[in-house]
């Protein structure tokens, strides 16, 4: 049978702004996305580098529409849609915005200064933060000596937070954030490979920088509701419901890595990294 999300941990996520599915993917399923991922010279060579407020880099891949490849049959599949379905305040069908492979590699992987996703998304012109939902799944080991994510416990019910700009990120307002952090409880979301994270579009969380000999590496899948449109982005995954397909097919299928006809993105074509009039006045760090 299928493991969707149950009741408690839909009312978790709604109470929390997150909850940590252990073991959504085996470890078999696991090893065979790692072992891709690594290997995989498209994945690569899109690849971007991102400064944090250090000059450290922090590498990601971010592609918007799924194919057949093996990334896309865990982005498709039942497991992961249908419990989206779950939190997305919409009956309307399930999107995919886009997916991104993080690549934190040891001792030189870069932190994530605090932010929403919401902060980014808002220029894209996405309407409801409640019908954007993000999925993160372990494909290495993630804990504080490797720079895990975390997040501010509850804190998705602050509604949006002014972000500017943190580096080569996108950062949200610190004084906000502190206030925050007096209230509410800061938790390290420590997770074994296969584990799943999903979060809420205006959690606020962060990284450090990746200080061990291990990697940490993750996919993190963003969703959206058919319901939900974008007026300032090109991309056209966001307003096509998922085709899903069944759990069993990523051990079972013969797909490889990534598709070098993928839309891959491009920093220079994304909203989030263009300034508008009120960036300057937001305090980052």
């Amino acid at each position: 049978m299928s493991r969707l999300l149950n009741d408690d941990e839909v009312k978790t996520f709604h109470r929390d702004g997150y909850v940590i599915v252990p073991g959504l993917f085996s470890s078999k399923e696991i090893n065979k996305l790692y072992q891709t991922a690594t290997a995989d010279t498209v994945i690569r060579e899109n690849a971007l580098d991102l400064n944090d407020q250090t000059g450290k880099k922090t590498k990601l891949t971010l592609w918007f529409t799924p194919g057949d490849d093996l990334y896309s049959l865990l982005i498709r599949s039942n497991r992961m849609v249908n419990s989206v379905a779950k939190l997305l305040d919409s009956d309307a069908a399930v999107c995919h915005f886009h997916t991104k492979l993080m690549q934190k590699e040891p001792r030189v992987g870069g932190a994530w200064e605090w932010h929403q996703d919401y902060g980014y998304w808002y220029k894209n012109q996405f309407l409801f933060p409640d019908q954007l939902v993000s999925v993160m799944v372990a494909l290495t080991e993630a804990n504080k000596q490797n720079g895990c994510l975390q997040v501010i416990k509850g804190s998705h019910k602050l509604g949006r937070v002014n972000h500017g700009f943190a580096g080569e990120q996108v950062g949200a307002d610190m004084e906000m954030v502190n206030h925050a952090l007096k209230k509410m409880e800061l938790v390290y979301v420590e997770l074994q490979p296969g584990d799943a994270l999903f979060f809420h579009s205006n959690i606020l969380h962060r990284s450090e920088a990746n200080l061990s000999e291990k990697p940490r590496w993750s996919l993190i899948s963003c969703y959206n509701s058919l319901s939900n449109p974008a007026y300032n982005d090109d991309s056209a995954g966001w307003k096509k419901p998922v085709e899903i397909v069944a759990d069993d097919l990523l051990l079972k299928s013969g797909s490889t890595g990534a598709s070098v006809a993928g839309d891959f993105l491009k920093k220079e074509k994304d909203p989030a990294w263009k300034e508008t009039k009120w960036e300057k006045e937001v305090k980052t760090s």
